[in-house]
């Protein structure tokens, strides 16, 4: 079993409505990923889809994949193209309860976005994760 110092929070980058195959497609056909992006993904009306066991390293976060579980939500692109937090109240309590579950098998990793790891200069997942989980 690898240990698991964070759980990083993303957003797809696409829009709400986005398939999970789509998602996959890309990593495979354009990024040429063995794996997915993330561990769990979430989708618009917030079921959770396990992408990839939790013993497995995921592609979400350079430099830090092999410490960490990556959960996305779908979304992140509106319907008129701008960048801005798209997740649904569903997404939202979906998050939380997986949260919640995470923090039982790993309860010394830090919760946090993809924006908040050394080196990274994205706005993902477009909401600021550290205080948002903070009590998880």
């Amino acid at each position: 079993m690898r240990t698991i110092n964070y759980i990083a929070i993303h957003c797809t980058a696409t829009k709400p409505d986005q398939s999970i195959d789509s998602i996959k497609n890309y990593w495979k056909n354009v990024l040429k990923w063995s794996y997915p992006g993330y561990n769990y993904i979430i989708k618009q009306g917030g079921n959770q889809v396990q992408l990839l066991p939790d013993n497995l390293v995921s592609n979400g976060v350079q430099g830090f994949n092999h410490e960490t579980i990556n959960i996305a939500y779908i979304g992140g692109i509106t319907y008129d193209h701008d960048i801005e937090d798209t997740r649904t109240e569903q997404q939202k309590i979906s998050l939380i309860i997986l949260l919640k579950e995470l923090r039982i098998k790993y309860p010394e990793a830090k919760i946090q976005g993809h924006r908040d790891f050394p080196g990274v200069h994205k706005l993902c997942p477009l909401f600021d994760a550290i205080p948002e989980y903070k009590d998880i």
